[in-house]
């Protein structure tokens, strides 16, 4: 026996790699030619394409960051507060009915479920049409903003 006719026990682990090596030929898995088979490649999202083909309408950012009304039920007036009181946002504030965040003018909207009873006094709230008619039949008093 010869030294050049020696064969191994075991396979070789490590495959051997082809002239420019590498395991995958070629095109190393990126397919044939184009923008994703060049290096550096980077590809727009494709949201964006769909958001640049929405149609834009006149004047359409502002409504939608208009800030909107807290509102108010008159059940929940009548609970609280006593006949002949005044009922106006900062008193709304301070019997907890509606939220306050800090440095901001407070927009009350009162919306008629619920029925009155009591004779109150509003003053600088806004008021659905139920509402208004609510409170003039119970001889409450509405003083415009």
């Amino acid at each position: 026996m010869q030294i050049h006719e020696i064969k191994r026990n075991t396979k070789l682990k490590k495959h051997r790699t082809i002239g420019r090596g590498g395991k995958r030929g070629t095109t190393s898995g990126r397919g044939t030619k184009g923008q994703i088979a060049r290096a550096g490649h980077k590809l727009r999202p494709e949201l964006r394409d769909i958001i640049k083909k929405l149609p834009k309408r006149r004047g359409y950012s502002a409504p939608r960051f208009a800030d909107k009304p807290l509102v108010v039920n008159l059940l929940s007036i009548e609970g609280v507060f006593e006949n002949g009181a005044i009922v106006s946002p900062t008193t709304l504030a301070e019997k907890k009915l509606i939220d306050v965040a800090s440095g901001r003018t407070l927009q009350v909207k009162i919306l008629g479920s619920g029925e009155l009873t009591k004779k109150l006094s509003f003053s600088g709230v806004d008021f659905s049409a139920s509402a208004k008619a609510k409170i003039e039949k119970a001889g409450g008093t509405i003083t415009l903003k």
